[in-house]
């Protein structure tokens, strides 16, 4: 994200010349209109502090000062486009609060606006602006008569402090605005990744084990009806019907392994993914040095990601691999994943991908995924994810 608080080179205005340019006339409007907005922005941010200050011992208190916050963002926001039009600044937006309702109620709305970073450096910057546009418009005001030969000089001065002010108090937080944009971004992530998960759910259900089971259910309605017409028969379908029931159970355990196999909870991910590597069509070395076991959430995930790229292996098995290892540690605050194999390598987190596709659900709980697979050298993939406590 490029940094809002430093003006790119073209954001820069072009050199001051004798002559006034578009550029300098623009500077002059700008020094001229400081004085009556500051006088607005002023009395109005005066008057709603002391109002909403004196009324704070009420219950009206904190709702008026709310309202008026999110008055004062549109004034900021007002700022902001003069800015832009008259200063040429390149300052972004600050992201929008939510309402009562997507903020969760009434109450953490409240103290969400009462505490509006953006709105209160906007109250600093009516307040300072004042005396800052008196000083302003005399001078740029004074210039037009008898500063007329050095007047562009001096208006680009005046001009390039309040570019300064706008950056540095009416600009939004880049790392706020920043983690604001991963968080939307991530939480999007999660909901398309369980609306997939349930789709793949159903689907497994309904094309698998449902359908094993009404087949079944037919069967042996045929079997009954058979049973004393024709006893062998009858026993033959029963016999069927056993072995529909038996692949039933297994397909069942096959979606219960992939949501969360019972081997993760019971014994851990040490045991959990020697089961997958079992599984695996190369021999696969599986080291796990972990000092306790980590959040549920956090050690699902690294089955997950696990039993992701192993499948991976085995479905290029055939590109050379001979073998592959597995290794989970703790560094500080990071659990590490490392999954290597000595195939042909060429595996790419392209988008559409399934590599792809994992990063995006590690992103969505602050992970990394790094993949290094150069053609011809093997492929490893580094997981990293965020160490938290069980039970914490």
């Amino acid at each position: 994200m490029t940094a809002i608080n430093q003006a790119p080179d073209n954001d820069r205005p072009p050199p001051v010349r004798a002559a006034l340019s578009a550029v300098t006339w623009k500077e002059i409007a700008y020094l001229l209109s400081n004085l009556p907005l500051a006088l607005v922005g002023f009395v109005y941010t005066v008057g709603m502090v002391s109002t909403a200050g004196g009324l704070s011992v009420t219950a009206v208190g904190l709702p008026l000062l709310a309202c008026g916050l999110f008055l004062s963002r549109q004034l900021g926001r007002l700022d902001r486009a003069r800015a832009r039009a008259l200063l040429g600044v390149r300052v972004d937006e600050p992201t929008p609060l939510p309402g009562p309702k997507r903020a969760g109620g009434f109450f953490p709305w409240l103290w969400t606006s009462v505490k509006d970073p953006v709105a209160w450096r906007t109250v600093l910057y009516e307040l300072v602006r004042l005396p800052w546009g008196v000083l302003t418009f005399t001078v740029a005001l004074t210039g037009l008569f008898v500063l007329w030969p050095v007047l562009p000089y001096v208006a680009r001065g005046l001009a390039n402090v309040d570019r300064a002010m706008v950056r540095g108090l009416l600009s939004p937080s880049d790392e706020l605005e920043r983690r604001i944009a991963e968080l939307e971004s991530d939480r999007g992530v999660v909901v398309d990744t369980a609306a997939a998960d349930l789709r793949r759910i159903e689907r497994d259900l309904h094309d698998g084990a449902q359908a094993r089971l009404v087949a079944l259910a037919m069967g042996l309605g045929l079997a009954k009806e058979k049973l004393l017409e024709d006893p062998e028969g009858a026993a033959a379908m029963v016999d069927e019907a056993h072995g529909e029931v038996k692949l039933a159970l297994q397909e069942l355990r096959d979606l219960a392994r992939g949501i969360h196999p019972a081997v993760l909870t019971d014994r851990g991910l040490d045991a959990a993914l020697s089961s997958v590597a079992s599984r695996c069509v190369v021999p696969v070395k599986v080291a796990v040095d972990l000092p306790a076991r980590p959040a549920e959430a956090i050690e699902g995930i690294a089955y997950f990601v696990v039993s992701e790229l192993l499948q991976n292996v085995s479905k290029h098995a055939g590109a050379g691999a001979r073998g592959a290892s597995v290794e989970v540690w703790r560094a500080g605050a990071r659990v590490l994943i490392r999954v290597s194999d000595d195939g042909r390598g060429g595996a790419r987190a392209v988008d559409g991908s399934g590599l792809a596709g994992l990063a995006e659900r590690l992103g969505a709980v602050d992970g990394v995924l790094v993949v290094d697979s150069p053609d011809g050298a093997g492929t490893v993939a580094t997981a990293e994810l965020p160490w938290r406590d069980r039970g914490a």
